[in-house]
């Protein structure tokens, strides 16, 4: 499916003030832009709506055209791409660690083409008009971590994943890791799901974990992450989202059921890395674009976060904990023995 957009968009209202339009460009390079989702919809509730926001954001601000082809299939990316590209975007998105390689290929061939890759590495050697954007998701899964562990009553908590691609074993071992930091004994259970868009198979994994103890579930895997929260969530569980604040997606701003229990999200600001790039090509700064290599959004330039907790009732000390570690993660006094780039756990801390 495909919408072009020009002008107000409604969504965009929705962003507040989390993006301020600069002065007007000089010299852009594009007017145009496309964007090809991972395997999922724009209004996921989580990755790929994060990065169709800031593609909004941005064709508001700076008056472009745009629009979005939703993935079906993996077998799909190397179409979607050729499409965006024989109907002349100037600038090309693609959503999704899965999708690098297609990306890859399609800038090498597309000169002309700006190409930015989130969940993206672009090695060296690449071409200067692709950018890869990444994420400190252990970080975040950190962040999240210690606060299920400073939530837990029965002492286990369970997260609840997508596919093993590095990302999501990032939020995996950063859970972990946080949690531990916390209360070293603490019981830990995880589960990988073979498919970002099975809600089904989250929920059905949440269920089991709950009857093995867990009292706090983690969803980190799209749509199968979303499916399990909101199952935890409606059986009294406490839950954490992941991506954005998914107390305004998966629990529709406090009116779904369970909206009460999700405690928080675990936030890496997509949204933001979508914008700034696009600002830097309509700015026609290519240094700051960074073509050619990859952008890394962290703690330390408030790349990621933790949510507010909304309706759930998690006390003020708990929260003033976890801003204590989220400003030691800034600061680098608190790591999170997680290897940045692959997600596996480090030999030492």
């Amino acid at each position: 499916m495909r919408v072009r957009f020009a002008g107000l968009l409604g969504l965009v209202a929705l962003l507040g003030a989390a993006f301020v339009a600069p002065a007007a460009a000089q010299d852009a390079l594009i007017e145009s832009v496309c964007l090809v989702t991972d395997v999922g919809r724009v209004n996921d509730g989580t990755f790929n709506q994060y990065a169709y926001e800031g593609m909004l954001a941005a064709a508001e601000d700076f008056d472009l055209e745009v629009t979005f082809i939703e993935t079906q299939a993996q077998t799909d990316y190397e179409a979607n791409l050729a499409t965006c590209i024989d109907e002349g975007y100037d600038a090309v998105i693609t959503v999704g660690f899965l999708i690098a390689d297609a990306t890859l290929a399609a800038a090498e061939a597309n000169p002309d083409v700006y190409f930015i890759g989130v969940d993206q590495f672009v090695p060296e050697g690449s071409p200067e008009n692709y950018v890869g954007v990444q994420f400190r998701e252990d970080e975040a899964g950190f962040l999240v971590g210690a606060m299920a562990a400073l939530m837990t009553e029965s002492g286990t908590i369970a997260g609840v994943y997508g596919i093993d691609i590095p990302p999501v074993v990032k939020f995996r071992n950063g859970f972990e890791q946080g949690a531990r930091y916390i209360n070293p004994d603490i019981n830990v259970l995880g589960v990988y799901i073979d498919s970002f868009t099975a809600r089904d198979r989250g929920a059905s994994a949440a269920e089991q974990f709950i009857g093995e103890g867990a009292d706090v579930i983690f969803g980190a895997g799209g749509p199968t992450g979303s499916g399990a929260i909101a199952f935890a969530a409606s059986v009294g569980a406490l839950v954490i989202g992941v991506d954005q604040d998914e107390y305004f997606t998966t629990f529709q701003g406090g009116e779904a059921v369970g909206a009460e229990n999700i405690i928080t999200s675990a936030v890496k600001r997509v949204d933001q890395s979508v914008y700034l790039s696009l600002e830097a090509l309509v700015n026609g700064d290519l240094e700051t674009f960074g073509g050619g290599g990859t952008r890394v959004l962290s703690a330390a330039n408030d790349g990621i976060g933790f949510a507010p907790s909304h309706d759930a009732n998690v006390p003020e000390e708990v929260i003033e904990q976890v801003t204590a570690i989220l400003e030691g993660l800034k600061n680098g006094s608190i790591e999170t023995g997680v290897d940045p780039i692959t997600g596996e756990l480090l030999e030492t801390m």
